[in-house]
């Protein structure tokens, strides 16, 4: 990375406390940026929820194109947010301290942390009956057996790399990705060859025999898998890209910036959805992961690298976000010792998991549906920054200040109420996969999920109502916006 001389010690020392990143020592180059992303999201969970169309009823082409333009939108906003790290060099949970006031913003920060929680422990051990599958295709387990000693092991093993890794920041977390992703694109490319010329997919497959899906039931299926791996993919990183993108300096131009990292999550999240969908062809009863280590033979240690390889790249950034969204809170505690913590706690939930995989289960299905508050987050977030804000630097240094400073409020009550509308309107919308997260009017609509949008575009409107008021007292604003957002104003 093109930094000054002294970056690494700087920017440590800056991790550690949670400091903005100064433009001195940040990176000119964006190729860090694309790796992350991409790592991120080369990672089974993808391919198994691009096989959730296929598994829902929907045709193979529905599904693809469901992916494809919902990653377009969802990934298209995800890049503002990336820029916004950029521009303020701060991270999203001391970001949203503007919006929902320095105490206000436990509440947002408190579920930032939760989920990092839950989504490093899924991460984990969801691909731990996979890993036995591919040890037992070489031999080295008995692949009729539980097995759970060995399960243990390989989630120890692969919690404490996460744990190292995250531990020594975001300087390790840019090279493990940058290292290790050019060859896990290589065994993509060896798997998705395989899948697709030599396993007889059915590229005209359209459904069930029998049961194909038309109307509103089509309508639907493409709208719940538009919200778990469309559009709602893209949402679900919103918070974490500026923890990232503040490493970046403002003299990079900020085009360059955005397509390296809405593509770096575009390619593999379509791709592996790709894989998913067409594998899942051949019999949507059975994981695609499954059917990988059915078919592949030779390919089982690659493959087997790249299960491996999954959580860790998703992970790393888990705990690393957990680390600042926890110190967000004003908790006193060095980022690397929350680090620490929270890949103890994770591997006690794996654990717990490994012999309850029906709790792991449900749990699975309310974080996917929980994850829909990002979407309310993000509106009020792209409202006060993209139009509140527009055309001007933000007073990054107030974010910082201690608590108690007459710089912010200590609730925004403009934000607060912006983000409660945002949720409510967003479980209305939502149809989950267990009866707590299907809202009435997604009932009423036959099971169309529309949560994100619903969610996003209430919060966004009631903040643009309510907001200017609070804007006009904290951040000098001597007038009332006019309430046009115009094409200058989004990417300023």
């Amino acid at each position: 990375m093109s930094t000054s001389q002294h970056a690494p010690a700087e920017i440590a020392d800056l991790e550690q406390q949670l400091q903005p990143i100064p433009e001195a020592s940040r990176s000119h180059r964006v190729s860090g940026q694309f790796w992350i992303w991409c790592g991120a999201n080369i990672a089974p969970i993808n391919w198994v929820l691009g096989a959730l169309g296929v598994e829902l009823g929907l045709g193979l082409w529905d599904t693809v194109l469901v992916l494809v333009v919902g990653n377009l939108i969802g990934m298209s906003l995800f890049g503002l947010f990336v820029l916004l790290g950029q521009r303020t060099g701060a991270t999203g949970m001391v970001l949203s301290r503007a919006v929902f006031g320095r105490v206000g913003n436990y509440l947002p920060a408190t579920i930032q942390a939760c989920l990092a929680i839950g989504w490093c422990a899924l991460n984990t051990w969801i691909i731990l009956d996979l890993v036995m599958a591919l040890l037992g295709k070489i031999g080295i387990v008995d692949p009729g057996a539980s097995n759970n000693a060995a399960r243990i092991l390989v989630a120890a093993l692969i919690m404490s790399a996460q744990v190292v890794i995250s531990w020594l920041g975001y300087r390790a977390i840019a090279a493990f990705e940058r290292w290790t992703v050019p060859p896990t694109i290589v065994v993509l490319v060896a798997m998705s060859i395989t899948a697709w010329f030599f396993l007889h997919i059915d590229w005209s497959y359209a459904g069930p025999v029998g049961h194909v899906l038309t109307g509103s039931d089509r309508w639907a299926a493409m709208t719940g898998v538009m919200t778990a791996i469309g559009i709602g993919w893209g949402i679900t990183w919103f918070t974490y890209a500026a923890d990232y993108s503040r490493f970046v300096s403002r003299d990079v131009p900020r085009a360059k910036l955005y397509l390296a990292s809405t593509f770096g999550q575009f390619l593999p999240v379509v791709w592996l959805g790709l894989l998913g969908a067409t594998l899942a062809t051949k019999s949507a009863s059975v994981d695609p992961g499954q059917l990988i280590v059915d078919n592949f033979g030779a390919l089982a240690i690659p493959v087997l690298l790249l299960v491996v390889h999954g959580p860790i790249a998703t992970n790393i950034l888990n705990i690393y976000t957990f680390s600042v969204a926890t110190q967000a809170l004003d908790l006193k505690v060095p980022r690397r010792a929350l680090s620490l913590i929270v890949g103890v706690f994770a591997m006690l939930v794996v654990v717990f998991f490994i012999y309850r995989g029906d709790f792991a289960n449900t749990l699975d299905s309310f974080l996917s549906g929980i994850v829909a508050w990002v979407a309310t987050w993000g509106g009020i977030m792209l409202v006060h920054y993209y139009w509140l804000l527009r055309g001007t630097q933000p007073d990054t240094a107030k974010l910082f200040e201690p608590v108690g400073t007459a710089s912010l409020p200590a609730i925004n009550w403009a934000g607060m109420a912006a983000f409660f509308s945002g949720v409510a309107m967003t479980w209305l919308f939502m149809y989950g996969m267990v009866p707590a997260l299907q809202g009435s009017v997604a009932r009423a609509m036959h099971g169309v999920d529309l949560s994100w949008l619903a969610g996003g575009l209430t919060s966004a409107l009631v903040y643009a109502a309510l907001g200017p008021v609070v804007a006009r007292r904290y951040d000098g604003m001597p007038q009332p916006l006019a309430p046009a957002i115009t094409v200058k104003g989004v990417v300023s």
